[in-house]
């Protein structure tokens, strides 16, 4: 799969742009401590230096759209993202529907868009069930899923190796 053709990436946020800790049960911004991905920085410079809209896409229920944006803000990375999309100001849990809800927002055809996120059902089979394509992020283990519409990224290092060079 080709991974140049998108001018539109959506990230999932936890534990894809931003480390998770479900222990916590206060919002992020709000964390004694909070730390983003390794690479994410690197990745959206890159992306957002090459003209690409770049979204976050999220289930997160707990944040409302100024609480994430306060928390990627302690790591310097709010500035990157064009949109947010949540539970809290859709709705919608991501399915099918949460991702039609992005595309008609973004007035975009699926075939411009990129998910990368670390859950392969919600981030890649349920965002490819509108078109749009996906990247499992796995950075935990060895498994490598590939099919037409989706590949497998185990660092963001990696994806940015994979999405250059940009066009």
């Amino acid at each position: 799969m080709e991974l140049n053709p998108y001018s539109v990436i959506l990230f999932d946020w936890g534990d894809t742009v931003m480390k998770d800790d479900p222990s916590q049960g206060a919002p992020m911004v709000d964390w004694p401590q909070v730390e983003m991905v390794a690479g994410a920085d690197t990745l959206l410079e890159a992306l957002h230096t090459h003209g690409r809209i770049i979204a976050l896409a999220t289930s997160a229920d707990v944040s409302n759209e100024a609480q994430i944006r306060g928390a990627l803000a302690r790591v310097n990375l709010d500035q990157y993202f064009d949109k947010i999309f949540s539970f809290r100001n859709t709705g919608l849990q991501k399915s099918a529907a949460f991702y039609q809800h992005v595309l008609d927002d973004l007035q975009v055809k699926p075939a411009k868009v990129l998910m990368i996120g670390d859950s392969f059902e919600k981030d890649v089979l349920a965002a490819n069930l509108v078109g749009i394509a996906g990247v499992w992020f796995n950075p935990s283990t060895p498994e490598t899923r590939e099919g037409p519409a989706f590949v497998t990224a185990h660092s963001l290092a990696e994806l940015l190796k994979r999405l250059q060079p940009f066009r």
